[in-house]
């Protein structure tokens, strides 16, 4: 493997600011307030990644609270001058503890959607939809397809990094350009979905959403060999989701799920198969 780097995509978005204001609760970071999306589980993320390859520099720079603080001081140094519309902020952390970034401007979304406290059922009507707390808006639904080709478990795909070849062959063979509406999910040697190329997926399963299991620290032996993803830890901590094993043929076409990451929070999916 050639030399890598342990990344992550945080959401700068001054909205975030409001989220007290607004009445949201349990939003964990965001209730500070902070315009970085989740930016702990960010932190966290990384720091499991840097103590599995046995970085001590770059565990040095993200770890315990003063690890945080650097790496909060670092995103506003390096968001000071933006304006107050979202921009994405890709961090990498390398072997040696430096930090790095890319940043790039992204589309408007509604806090219920960043931060939603359900995500609803597909049997309920429209007019049923309404339901305490704050609910995710369906009004940007992208096109759900599998992979044609499996993918096998490994530390990269448990683990963020810039070691992304089996994500980018997986939207290559899907068709998938950048700002298409569409996502590809990755399908382990066992059958079993793994995640999307760039999002957590949810499916529909007895009365409940789940998404497919990922050990704390990777093992090729359990879980389905998906990320460890940020907004997948915020909705099974919040108990908007459990951990079950998805079987690719027991998709559906048409059927709606939803998907999730560190930028745009939850999506409105629908699956196809044809």
């Amino acid at each position: 493997m050639d030399s890598f780097q342990i990344f992550t995509s945080i959401r700068y978005d001054p909205a975030l600011l409001k989220v007290p204001d607004f009445g949201f609760a349990n939003t964990g970071w965001n209730q500070e307030p902070s315009p970085f999306y989740m930016l702990d589980f960010h932190r966290d993320r990384m720091l499991r990644a840097a103590i599995y390859w046995k970085w001590e520099a770059a565990i040095a720079t993200i770890s315990g609270e003063e690890g945080l603080e650097n790496l909060k001081r670092f995103l506003q140094s390096i968001t000071s001058e933006l304006d107050d519309s979202p921009h994405r902020v890709m961090i990498t952390l390398a072997q040696d503890g430096s930090l790095a970034h890319q940043i790039s401007s992204l589309p408007v979304t509604g806090l219920s959607n960043l931060l939603p406290d359900w995500l609803p059922s597909p049997n309920l009507e429209d007019s049923d939809q309404v339901k305490a707390g704050k609910t995710p808006t369906k009004d940007s639904v992208y096109e759900i397809v599998l992979d044609n080709q499996k993918t096998a478990k490994s530390e990269f795909t448990h683990y963020k990094t810039t070691s992304r070849e089996m994500y980018n062959g997986a939207r290559k063979r899907a068709h998938i350009n950048p700002g298409d509406k569409k996502e590809a999910l990755l399908v382990n040697e066992d059958g079993h979905i793994m995640e999307g190329t760039i999002t957590t997926p949810y499916f529909w399963r007895g009365e409940k959403w789940v998404t497919p299991p990922v050990p704390a620290q990777f093992n090729a032996s359990r879980g389905s060999g998906g990320n460890d993803g940020t907004t997948r830890r915020w909705a099974l901590e919040r108990n908007l989701v459990t951990a079950q094993i998805v079987f690719a043929d027991s998709l559906v076409d048409g059927e709606e799920c939803w998907i999730s990451n560190g930028l745009r929070g939850f999506i409105c999916g629908k699956v196809k198969l044809h």
